[in-house]
């Protein structure tokens, strides 16, 4: 009887082990949201800033052939953008596995969102900015430095989401719970 009572109990710790609600299993698939949402919604930033800026290069290069190159600082400044999605879809990726803590796949989530929306709005900024600005400094060369600085200030948003982002997914490993299968 007391054997039964032993085996019995060791099967409810391990039920109780193997089935903790902190690890559904779902859990892993925001973690796969955020790897998703952060490459995703960067390279959608990238290519509105590099297509937005592309019809200024292109449409200047016709006033100015010699400047066509300079202009291109834009377009490439967009494309930064998606590589920052892809070091944080990278890191998120690296931590996936079939089970983890749901704690940790929502700050997967979390991180994915930051770098993708901080990359989303700052490649509308820098399609924006590129546009008005080759076609301005094409006309007055001057202002070429204003618009390089003005997209940087644009380019520092999406880094801005990346340092959030690298936080986050550190502090999804500190101090969490340790999933069993």
């Amino acid at each position: 009887m007391s054997q039964q009572a032993t085996l019995s109990g060791m099967n409810t710790a391990f039920a109780e082990a193997v089935y903790d609600p902190r690890c559904p299993v779902y859990a892993s698939f925001f973690g796969m949201l955020g790897c998703a949402a952060s490459i995703v919604f960067t390279v959608l930033g990238a290519s509105y800033g590099t297509a937005k800026s592309a019809g200024a290069i292109f449409s200047s290069g016709v006033i100015r052939p010699d400047r066509l190159m300079q202009n291109t600082l834009c377009a490439i400044m967009a494309q930064i953008l998606s590589i920052y999605g892809l070091v944080a879809s990278v890191i998120i990726s690296g931590d996936l596995v079939e089970k983890l803590p749901l704690h940790q796949g929502f700050l997967q989530l979390g991180a994915g969102i930051s770098v993708g929306l901080s990359g989303l709005a700052a490649g509308f900024a820098i399609g924006i900015v590129g546009d008005a600005g080759v076609r301005a400094s094409t006309q007055q060369p001057r202002l070429y430095i204003g618009m390089v600085l003005i997209l940087i200030f644009a380019e520092v948003l999406g880094l801005y989401g990346v340092i959030v982002g690298i936080l986050m997914l550190t502090k999804s490993k500190e101090n969490v719970t340790q999933c069993l299968y």
